[in-house]
C-alpha cells in the first residue's frame, strides 16, 4: 500500500484483506492510494479483471453510490458494495482518450465523451424515479457554486462574472439530468468489448449542459487556449450533444471560474491561472453567443 501514512495504510490494507476473500478475489497488482480513495486491482474467481476501491470522502461515496445505480449504463459496472468498499470491472483495453486527443483527434475524443454523456444522462429520470434500493444522493449544482459565490469579489472580476453568469443560469435551470460532474478524457476508459465507459463521477444534478464544460479543458490546459482550438471544439460539442451554444458558453464561464476558485482556495496559483485563462476565452465565446429573448427550452 503506497501513498498513505503508515496507520491509514495498516487500516487499509486490513479491509483489502477482509474483501479478498469475502468476494473470491486475488491481488492483480499492487494497492495504491490517491488522495481520495484507496484502489486494488484484483481479478475474480473466474478470472475477470476488477478493481475494489475504498472511499476516503464523502464525494467518493456518493460517487459509488451512482455508480451502482447506472447499473453499467454509459458506465463501470458495481458488482459489489459494502459501506466504504466497492468492486467494479476494471477497464484493460488499450485505447486512451488523452492519447487519442494528444495524437491530434481531438474530435474524435470529444466525440466519445459526447456519447458518453448522452447514455449517462438517458438514464436519469430512471435514476431519480426510482422508489427501490439505495437511490443515490446528489448535490444540486447551486451547492456545487457556492465556493465561487463566496468568493468571487475577493478574487476579482473575472471570478464576479462567472458567479453572476451562474446565478443566472441557476435561477433558469433547464434540460436538469442526473449528472457525472467530472466527465473528462481521464474518467472516459476503454473497457474492450464493454466500449468506452465512465469512472469517478461526482453525484450532481443538474443542467446537462455543464457535464460538458469539463471536456473542454481536457486533457491539457495549456493546449485548451491554443488558438482556435477551444473555439473549434467549442461548436463541434454544442452540434453533437444539441446544446444551446449561447448557454453552453455561459455555463463554460462559470465552470472555469469556479476550478479556478478551488485552486486559488488550495493555494495552486498556477492551477487558478490556467483555469482563469480558459474563463477569459469562454467569455468571448459568450459575447459571440448573445442569448435570444424567448425563454422556451433550448433555446439560447
Amino acid at each position: 500500500m503506497t501513498g498513505g501514512g503508515a496507520a491509514s495504510d495498516r487500516a487499509e490494507a486490513g479491509i483489502v484483506a477482509e474483501l479478498l476473500p469475502r468476494w473470491r478475489l486475488t491481488l492483480d497488482g499492487t494497492p495504491f492510494r490517491t488522495a481520495t480513495s484507496t484502489l486494488a486491482p484484483a481479478r475474480t474467481a473466474d478470472g475477470a479483471a476488477v478493481m475494489l476501491k475504498i472511499s476516503h470522502h464523502e464525494e467518493e461515496r456518493r460517487g459509488s453510490a451512482l455508480l451502482a445505480a447506472w447499473r453499467g449504463r454509459g458506465a463501470a459496472l458495481v458488482l459489489e458494495r459494502d459501506g466504504d468498499a466497492v468492486l467494479l470491472e476494471r477497464a484493460t483495453g488499450a485505447r486512451s482518450l488523452v492519447g487519442i486527443a494528444e495524437g491530434g483527434s481531438d474530435a474524435a475524443a470529444d466525440a466519445v465523451l459526447c456519447r458518453t454523456a448522452l447514455t449517462l444522462h438517458g438514464a436519469s429520470d430512471a435514476i431519480v424515479s426510482t422508489t427501490a434500493g439505495d437511490p443515490p444522493a446528489l448535490t444540486p449544482l447551486r451547492t456545487w457554486f457556492r465556493q465561487l459565490f463566496m468568493h468571487a469579489d475577493e478574487l476579482g472580476p473575472l471570478h464576479r462574472r462567472g458567479a453572476d453568469l451562474a446565478q443566472v443560469l441557476l435561477d433558469d435551470e433547464r434540460d436538469v439530468v442526473v449528472l457525472h460532474g467530472d466527465l473528462h478524457h481521464a474518467n472516459v476508459l476503454d473497457f474492450g468489448e464493454r466500449g468506452w465507459l465512465a469512472i469517478d463521477p461526482k453525484a450532481l444534478l443538474g443542467e446537462r449542459a455543464f457535464d460538458y464544460c469539463n471536456l473542454l479543458c481536457n486533457p491539457d490546459p495549456v493546449r485548451a487556449v491554443e488558438p482556435g482550438r477551444l473555439e473549434t471544439r467549442f461548436a463541434a460539442v454544442a452540434e453533437l450533444a444539441k446544446l444551446s451554444p449561447g448557454r453552453f458558453a455561459r455555463w463554460l464561464a462559470a465552470w472555469c471560474t469556479l476550478s479556478s476558485t478551488w485552486h486559488a482556495l488550495d493555494g495552486n496559483d498556477v492551477a487558478a491561472a490556467s483555469a482563469a485563462r480558459i474563463a477569459e476565452r469562454a467569455l468571448e465565446l459568450v459575447d459571440a453567443h448573445p442569448l435570444r429573448a424567448s425563454t422556451g427550452p433550448g433555446t439560447g
